[in-house]
């Protein structure tokens, strides 16, 4: 299977924070927030391994700003690292003001997801190419958070954290 730069794998997705998508201060509400996420994430880990694909897992999600009604959301996602079956999305998301003409940070997270065959069993996914040092960093970084992420979920044992342990024990 040939690999496929990160670059194919982006997506940006834009939306506008309705009144149905907001709290009671007006803000844009964190569940809403996350099922975009999951949508645009879903979106570059397919475009990564042409096939159905489901979530895995979620990382944390820090809200750094709020975004408010009447904003926009952007979303951008592209898959950092894959693994046997397996992708890692990174996703940055933004606000953007219209009438104030500013964009702000709202937060970022990572997302797995799983590719499906026909009969919805994990398939192979093709490896994934970088390019930019940001890509080749996120790259880099991406087994460590796998294995974290293995660990909380009780799929992995700490002491076969190979890439964690080499963060903590100097031999």
């Amino acid at each position: 299977m040939e690999g496929k730069k990160a670059a194919e794998s982006r997506i940006i997705m834009t939306e506008i924070v309705l009144p149905n998508d907001t709290n009671v201060f007006g803000n844009l509400m964190g569940g809403r927030l996350m099922y975009w996420m999951d949508i645009a994430a879903a979106l570059a880990a397919q475009k990564h391994c042409n096939a159905p694909v489901v979530t895995a897992s979620v990382d944390n999600i820090s809200f750094e700003n709020p975004i408010k009604l009447g904003n926009a959301v952007h979303i951008e996602a592209k898959v950092t690292r894959s693994f046997h079956t397996s992708m890692e999305v990174h996703m940055k998301v933004w606000g953007e003001d219209f009438t104030q003409q500013y964009k702000y940070k709202s937060n970022e997270a990572y997302y797995t997801f799983v590719a499906l065959d026909p009969n919805r069993k994990p398939r192979p996914v093709p490896q994934l190419v970088t390019e930019t040092d940001e890509e080749k960093k996120l790259f880099d970084g991406a087994l460590r958070r796998r294995q974290l992420r293995l660990i909380l979920g009780g799929k992995m044992k700490p002491d076969d954290a190979v890439e964690l342990k080499a963060l903590f024990i100097k031999d």
